[in-house]
């Protein structure tokens, strides 16, 4: 998990995580320097479950999950937003699907800070499923929504520089892989905030900006294929 200024919604999020999982699991939490009381919240718990690494200076989502994924040494790995809510039932579905997949995505109903459904399915709202090139075009892969195991981290770790988005990059990894199961079961409340509840849920950015972008992952790609790493 990956925290900043999270005061707000933390505790939840960290409630619905921890009612999870085993005694043996771990939550290894990021957090980028926030100035608020999300690290309070987070020791209030006083579980041995959360492990939290402080940034001595902001380094942003992708950088803060890069962290995240430094200090995570198990085998099967979940992707979280401080912002969001699990539904019961998600880690032992995934760690099902994981004994066959190297990535799972499940469905999640997107919804406002108050609860109001705006999509029933994320994945009808974003039309996902899988497809490099239709993954290069319009991102299916959602962070918050992902399990995988340790070999896609071996893989596409450490993240490329200048990377645009830590979870849109393993997505594409995985589709050069193969090896992904998009699960129809809706195991997250993916809650959407005044500034970023749009209709298309779609990130607006100059088209200049999305060229570079999906160029970047291109390149990377392509490192990795001449590495032999596929």
């Amino acid at each position: 998990m990956a925290t900043y200024n999270g005061e707000k919604c933390i505790k939840q999020q960290i409630e619905s995580i921890l009612s999870q999982l085993s005694d043996d699991d771990e939550v290894i939490i990021s957090d980028d320097s926030s100035t608020d009381n999300t690290i309070g919240i987070i020791k209030s718990f006083s579980d041995n479950r959360l492990k939290i690494f402080v940034n001595t200076h902001k380094k942003g989502p992708v950088g803060n999950f890069a962290t995240a994924l430094e200090n995570a040494k198990f085998d099967f790995i979940f992707l979280a937003d401080q912002d969001d809510l699990w539904l019961e039932g998600k880690v032992k579905r995934h760690m099902e699907l994981m004994q066959q997949f190297e990535l799972v995505v499940s469905d999640a109903i997107v919804v406002t800070e108050d609860g109001t459904v705006l999509f029933e399915s994320f994945f009808k709202a974003r039309n996902s499923g899988r497809g490099l090139l239709k993954n290069l075009r319009v991102n299916s892969y959602l962070g918050c929504c992902m399990s995988f195991r340790r070999s896609l981290l071996n893989k596409a770790f450490p993240f490329p520089k200048n990377l645009y988005m830590h979870d849109w990059w393993l997505g594409l990894v995985a589709e050069i892989e193969g090896s992904i199961y998009f699960c129809e079961e809706k195991f997250l409340h993916y809650i959407r905030h005044p500034n970023n509840a749009t209709q298309t849920l779609q990130i607006k950015l100059p088209l200049s900006k999305k060229i570079a972008n999906r160029w970047g992952f291109i390149k990377a790609l392509i490192n990795l294929k001449i590495k032999g790493l596929f």
